[in-house]
């Protein structure tokens, strides 16, 4: 990551250090990030809400993306699926939102490198995961380890009218955490004919969303992480 030294702050940033851009949809999220990084000497670039990541990423050119998954981490993770950069990244998820972690895991495995930790993590254990990043490593806290490995709930049960080859594909790429227009790109077909495809595969799982529809289907054995 090595770079031109950069003055930031009033202070000569090395080129061995690296910047760290705060990607939060709440304000006091981002605050709250960026004051425990700086306090343990991280350098962050700067805050931004994630509406328009890929303009900030060009402009701000950062080495590490630190995000915060927030309360609809659907959203966050079809923002991050959108940006065309190679850069590490530690995602924060909140303790009640491991439902997401397939679909999540499906879009970080997209990235040079990814950290996943929880929320509620101690600093030092983020400091920790960001300096990993920097040596290229893969973190997964072991907290969302355990709930990978736990047994799917009885009331998964499979649906009665199965799935097409098709559904399947778009199901496939929808646990990678790819957007319906991503989807019609990878295989070839237009992004209404997603939606429907979606819409079917939701119907068919008795899902409310393209998150739980995942869920679902991971719980069932349908999708391979």
């Amino acid at each position: 990551m090595a770079r031109n030294p950069t003055k930031m702050n009033d202070q000569l940033v090395p080129d061995s250090e690296a910047l760290l851009l705060i990607v939060a949809e709440s304000l006091l999220s981002r605050a709250g990030l960026s004051a425990l990084l700086d306090e343990r000497g991280c350098f962050v670039l700067g805050q931004v809400d994630g509406a328009d990541l890929q303009q900030d990423l060009d402009r701000l050119e950062p080495d590490l993306l630190v995000v915060d998954m927030g309360w609809d981490a659907e959203q966050m993770r079809e923002r991050l699926a959108r940006i065309e950069r190679d850069i590490p990244l530690l995602a924060l998820l909140s303790v009640d939102d491991d439902g997401d972690l397939p679909p999540l895991l499906g879009l970080l495995r997209a990235f040079p490198c990814f950290a996943l930790l929880l929320r509620d993590s101690a600093p030092d254990a983020i400091v920790a995961a960001l300096a990993a990043l920097e040596q290229g490593l893969t973190v997964l806290d072991p907290r969302l380890i355990a709930s990978l490995s736990a047994a799917p709930p009885v009331d998964a049960v499979a649906p009665s009218n199965p799935l097409t080859a098709r559904e399947i594909e778009v199901l496939q790429l929808l646990a990678r955490g790819l957007t319906n227009r991503a989807i019609a790109h990878q295989l070839g077909i237009t992004q209404h004919t997603v939606k429907y495809h979606v819409n079917a595969i939701m119907g068919k799982l008795d899902a409310q969303s393209r998150t739980e529809a995942v869920v679902r289907a991971s719980q069932l054995g349908m999708i391979v992480l």
